[in-house]
């Protein structure tokens, strides 16, 4: 297996990163008013966290393997 171009994981992981600010903007919005769908607002950080995990990866695989 070849490992991924560096420029891709790094495209990728600009994507990552902005979808995850953008539900931070929608997980704040959402709780301001008094009227929001708390599942809505769970479904919201469940998938915040899971693209803090997705991210964690992919800036695990920019870091280059040293042989010891």
């Amino acid at each position: 297996m070849q490992p991924a171009d560096p420029a891709d994981i790094a495209r990728n992981l600009a994507e990552l990163r902005q979808e995850h600010r953008d539900l931070d903007t929608a997980i704040e919005t959402l709780q301001a008013h008094i009227s929001s769908d708390e599942l809505t607002i769970k479904r919201l950080k469940k998938r915040k966290l899971l693209l803090k995990d997705a991210i964690a990866r992919l800036e695990s695989a920019l870091i280059p393997d040293l042989d010891a």
